[in-house]
């Protein structure tokens, strides 16, 4: 299904602007099947919280490399559709083209949306890809024989890099334009940090209320 719906994935700009963005994380329970979808709306000029939602639930497909969406996708889908303000774009805790079948997380939301979305992973490939240099805006590219597929991207002086890559409708130097942008001051883009904050909240209001 990856090989296949690859085909799909638009590598170029959206001629529309992008004024808000959207973050997207799952949390999960360490003692429980419990997760926490989160998906938060940021305006891009000043990076203010204009909506959000939270998404209780389980997945009952496992854990297994390379397959991340079909675990993560379903309860991500239901936080976007609980969201009353639609952005122009999502950034997704993961990986797009940077993918073994170049079918990655943010790949699989952009095509089923058909919206522009881009990955940001933590955590570097399963590709061979060099250090950036260490001041902030340094990057160096993540190859997959001839084709470059995304990038190291040091979005903080002297702090680990993040991966950017592209997902859907949108290519690899304006994802890491982006991405830099919405990064001022930590080394995740606020919209991620602001999804990934509002999933472990929930998941301690849970804990504490259990």
């Amino acid at each position: 299904m990856q090989t296949e719906l690859a085909g799909c994935v638009v590598v170029a700009d959206d001629d529309r602007p992008v004024a808000t963005v959207a973050g997207l994380d799952i949390a999960y329970d360490k003692h429980s099947d419990t997760a926490v979808a989160t998906a938060v709306v940021l305006r891009r000029g000043d990076l203010a919280v204009l909506d959000q939602a939270v998404v209780r639930g389980a997945s009952d497909f496992p854990y297994v490399p390379g397959l991340l969406a079909f675990r993560e996708l379903p309860l991500l889908l239901k936080a976007v559709e609980a969201l009353t303000v639609t952005p122009d774009l999502y950034v997704c805790d993961g990986y797009g083209l940077t993918h073994p079948r170049r079918f990655g997380l943010a790949c699989h939301l952009g095509v089923v949306l058909d919206a522009p979305a881009i990955g940001v992973a933590k955590n570097p490939p399963h590709l061979p890809v060099e250090a950036p240099a260490a001041e902030r805006g340094a990057w160096t590219p993540i190859s997959a024989g001839e084709e470059t597929v995304g990038c190291a991207l040091r979005t903080q002086d002297g702090v680990k890099p993040v991966y950017v890559s592209v997902g859907h409708r949108r290519t690899l130097a304006s994802a890491r334009d982006l991405v830099l942008e919405l990064a001022p001051r930590y080394r995740l883009p606020e919209p991620i940090r602001a999804a990934d904050h509002l999933g472990r909240k929930e998941l301690a209001a849970g804990a504490a209320a259990g």
